[in-house]
């Protein structure tokens, strides 16, 4: 099964993703997590990496849709 998402829609989740994330970052009970000598990922990732990955990808997206409407034939132009 495809699920079938605008670019709108798109962009829409990943900012409400983010949203979420800044959230959870920004509560106390998280911030006593991170601050844990136990607290450790494969790869020493934080938080803080998945939020700002995510504004990448959503400026991607937009890169993109700037590019592709800068690309748009004008109506009534004729080749």
């Amino acid at each position: 099964m495809e699920i079938k998402l605008t670019t709108a829609e798109i962009r829409t989740i990943l900012q409400g993703c983010q949203y979420t994330l800044r959230l959870v970052g920004s509560s106390k009970d998280y911030r006593r997590l991170q601050s844990s000598e136990h607290f450790s990922t494969s790869n020493n990732v934080v938080l803080n990496d998945a939020f700002n990955v995510l504004g990448e990808v959503v400026d991607a997206i937009d890169q993109v849709e700037q590019v592709n409407q800068q690309g748009e034939p004008k109506h009534g132009a004729r080749n």
